[in-house]
């Protein structure tokens, strides 16, 4: 096998670079629609969970609300909304911390949340305060950076690089892998070692301090191979190798892995469920006709469309999953009624 490239990167540094030039220059994610956009009940849901939640902690009186990855703000200026209306004594034990490196999305998310809350800005989860916490996630984990791995009998284990727009192989040694995923010759293998350190971390804080966290997110219940990584650009598939930067670069996400990885390190975890079965279980439909009751014909008919396209088996609600993460003392959260993950 020739020798890898001097110019060469491994995959994932180079999927860290380009969305980390993406996500700083490009106008508030234009390229794709999250599911806060799609519908308010979304974070209007979402933050009824984190209200339920709380309860269940005991109503400590003060707790961190925090969000991985928020976007516009969207679904944050829903949840507090419904907060501040329904469970006002939760909205005044929050604060509001927003893991966020993107100055452009900062301002964005400081015009959303304006009149709710003054929040406090990341650029890590590892930077949080101690003391109770209520996370919510939302296409978080799929945009964090991968590796691939192939294997064949010939040649073994073989890292993917990156070329210019090309993939080249090197040598590696054998990947840890989740239990139970079968392997064929030639098939690929991702591990998402960001993701797997914030199981780690949240598992840890959990274990000595209560709290709870929600990730919604497309991908599989099971660990499965094969190649995963995508792009989107100007709202269209693309190259995920060509045009570095100017591509939104995503890749499924292992729930197995992540979920073992909180495990270990002492969370208990619940899912991951389909989306459609958990946002139905939270109340996805009756909120939304009691908001379509009092709204004009096209809004009512935008609401139900939005509802549709969150929870139908063939738009959003199967492909996408939902998993929980919760201090070993906490009850089953709201949407996972079936008990703990294995």
């Amino acid at each position: 096998m020739p020798p890898l490239p001097p110019e060469a990167e491994r995959l994932d540094v180079f999927m860290a670079r380009a969305n980390a030039r993406y996500y700083a220059t490009h106008p508030l994610l234009s390229d794709f629609i999250t599911a806060p956009e799609i519908s308010q009940v979304f974070g209007e849901l979402l933050g009824a969970w984190a209200a339920m939640v709380w309860v269940s902690m005991g109503r400590p009186n003060r707790i961190i609300l925090a969000e991985a990855g928020p976007g516009r703000g969207t679904l944050m200026a829903d949840a507090l909304r419904l907060i501040s209306k329904q469970v006002p004594a939760f909205a005044q034990s929050l604060e509001v911390h927003l893991i966020e490196t993107s100055p452009l999305m900062r301002k964005a998310q400081q015009a959303a949340l304006a009149r709710y809350t003054h929040p406090t800005w990341h650029d890590t989860l590892e930077s949080l305060p101690d003391g109770p916490m209520i996370l919510l996630a939302n296409e978080f984990l799929d945009a964090l950076p991968i590796r691939q791995f192939e294997h064949n009998p010939k040649n073994g284990w073989q890292e993917r690089y990156v070329q210019g727009a090309l993939f080249c192989l090197a040598p590696c040694p054998p990947p840890v892998l989740p239990d139970g995923r079968t392997l064929e010759d030639n098939s690929v293998v991702e591990v998402c070692e960001p993701a797997l350190a914030v199981a780690q971390m949240l598992g840890q804080r959990f274990c000595h301090t209560p709290g709870a966290a929600l990730f919604l997110d497309y991908g599989h219940s099971s660990s499965l191979t094969g190649d995963s990584l995508q792009a989107l650009r100007h709202a269209r598939p693309a190259h995920p190798l060509e045009a570095a930067g100017e591509a939104d670069l995503t890749a499924h996400v292992d729930f197995t892995a992540f979920a073992a990885q909180a495990q270990q390190a002492g969370a208990q975890t619940y899912g991951a469920v389909t989306q459609g079965t958990f946002l139905r279980a939270l109340g996805l439909m009756e909120r939304t006709e009691q908001l379509a009751t009092h709204a004009s014909k096209e809004d009512a008919a935008m609401l139900h469309s939005g509802a549709q396209r969150l929870a139908a088996p063939e738009k959003m609600g199967h492909l996408f999953r939902v998993l929980a993460l919760t201090s070993p003392t906490l009850p089953a959260p709201p949407g996972f009624m079936k008990g703990p993950a294995a």
